[in-house]
């Protein structure tokens, strides 16, 4: 059951980020092997259960991540579930707005820097 989950994790993950992005970072930062095991434990837990749940569409998950790492302030994640976000159909424009609009809610200093790392985001993926 752990292994199919995973499995299903990995095929989720991949279909979310794009598979240059995966490779980059299975290539890299999850070649060590700490971090091997956060990546086996994300593929199945994350990935393969929460993500793969009946009820949500995938865009609609990606953008609650954004909001999530925007609320706590959380940039490295955040650059992941922009990506995440961008390839789920949301426009630049859209998530621009979406963080905008926490300034009222969650405060001007983490919606600044949650609008700063989306320049950057969307500069990398423009790239690609």
């Amino acid at each position: 059951m752990a292994d199919d989950r995973r499995a299903r994790g990995q095929a989720m993950r991949r279909r979310l980020m794009g598979d240059a992005y995966a490779d980059k970072l299975d290539d890299g930062l999850y070649k060590h092997p700490i971090m091997e095991k956060f990546a086996a434990y994300t593929q199945e837990a994350i990935f393969g259960t929460l993500w793969t749940r009946p009820g949500l569409d995938l865009k609609t998950r990606a953008l609650i991540c954004v909001i999530s790492d925007a609320a706590q302030g959380r940039v490295p994640e955040l650059k992941l579930h922009l990506r995440f976000a961008v390839n789920q159909g949301w426009t630049q424009d859209e998530l621009s707005e979406a963080l905008l609009h926490l300034a009222g809610y969650i405060g001007a200093p983490l919606v600044r820097e949650s609008l700063l790392t989306a320049i950057d985001v969307f500069k990398e993926v423009d790239s690609e």
